[in-house]
């Protein structure tokens, strides 16, 4: 069984569509800049991939990641041609801080905050009349985890269109907290570079559309991409740093969910955080899965890039923005590049890495990692919509 993608909407530090955001990547332009969202001096990191869309210079604003969700989700209804009414559509949202960074300032600056404004159910009910709305807090894999939910529903027969997205601002709380944890200063995030010093925050909302395939056969209706498979685990290694043996199983399960071999996939969207255990994982990882000589589409494996090098760690809603990412070049014959990366690290040697301009590529199959604190982690098979 598949499930059809058929609208996508986004927000991000890099463009404020998914076709913007496409297009930067491409360019190679990064979200890069000085913090804004409060004072930097009690921190070593100075710099963040924030979205800059607050009113005021210095000052910053409750509900952002809200208005991004909220902003995402008329994006993606608009693009699948549905009505902006999710009345009886259930819409699961994966998240990190949720909206901690508005609990944060009514706190410390006394700005008004409503209880029922901490969920997102409230404003999605007022935007769109959702009524089954459902938040999953599975650090960076919470989006993918959320997928992985609405095609359980769809195929148990509970819904036949749920709407999927993930969101984040950066808080107070969560940066100082990365601040102190991370042994050196990261001035970028720089995946599997050996310049890598850990990784930097980014913010924004992504969302898309899951409908009961074959939703290409209603009339007008455009199927970005079919979803073939989501494999989820909890390995509970460790608290922070990633286990091989859970990253394998997770891979391996979405493969064979998808009834796919390694040999079948032509792109991975990496989760590459910038962090020295997670990149040397993840990269060992696929090397060992991806080592056969026949093992990917062209010669040496899959094509390989990682998102956050211009848009920072999205959290709960980059594994779905990398999914966007991957249905736009599996269409567009495109792979954008991995900014910033000119020296892999060792485990990253034999991977088909993007580097410096974006790759032609004509594949069918993609690959999405995400993995999260505590060994939460989550991969899904996207194929192109023929």
């Amino acid at each position: 069984m598949t499930w059809d993608i058929t609208g996508m909407g986004a927000v991000a530090s890099i463009g404020g569509s998914p076709q913007e955001i496409f297009a930067s990547l491409c360019a190679g332009r990064s979200g890069l800049a000085g913090l804004r969202a409060f004072d930097t001096t009690k921190y070593r990191a100075r710099q963040a991939y924030e979205v800059d869309d607050r009113a005021r210079p210095g000052a910053d604003e409750p509900g952002r990641a809200t208005r991004w969700l909220c902003r995402a989700v008329a994006q993606a209804l608009t693009d699948a041609g549905l009505p902006h009414d999710l009345a009886g559509v259930p819409v699961l949202v994966g998240t990190t801080l949720q909206e901690q960074r508005s609990a944060e300032l009514w706190w410390r600056e006394g700005t008004p905050l409503a209880p029922s404004d901490l969920h997102f159910g409230t404003a999605l009910r007022a935007a769109f009349g959702a009524g089954r709305t459902y938040t999953f807090a599975n650090a960076c894999a919470a989006s993918l985890y959320a997928l992985a939910m609405a095609t359980d529903l769809i195929e148990a027969g509970a819904a036949d269109t749920v709407v999927v997205a993930g969101t984040d601002a950066i808080g107070e709380s969560a940066f100082g907290t990365l601040d102190r944890v991370q042994n050196d200063v990261p001035d970028a995030l720089r995946p599997f570079d050996r310049s890598h010093k850990g990784m930097l925050m980014g913010e924004g909302a992504v969302a898309v559309v899951v409908q009961r395939a074959p939703a290409a056969s209603a009339p007008g209706r455009r199927v970005h991409a079919r979803v073939r498979a989501v494999g989820i685990n909890c390995d509970a290694h460790h608290p922070t740093a990633p286990d091989p043996e859970g990253i394998t199983r997770v891979v391996h399960d979405a493969h064979r969910r998808a009834r796919v071999t390694p040999a079948d996939i032509g792109l991975v969207m990496l989760h590459g955080s910038g962090t020295p255990k997670n990149d040397s994982t993840e990269a060992g990882v696929l090397a060992r899965i991806f080592a056969a000589d026949d093992a990917g589409q062209g010669e040496g494996g899959p094509l390989m890039t990682a998102v956050k090098s211009m848009t920072g760690h999205t959290l709960g809603g980059s594994g779905l923005l990398s999914l966007v990412v991957a249905a736009l070049a599996l269409r567009e014959g495109r792979v954008p590049p991995v900014l910033g990366l000119t020296d892999p690290v060792d485990e990253a040697a034999g991977l088909r890495l993007v580097r410096d301009t974006p790759a032609t590529a004509a594949t069918g199959l993609a690959q999405i990692d995400a993995f999260g604190f505590g060994g939460i982690n989550a991969a899904a098979i996207v194929e192109v919509a023929r």
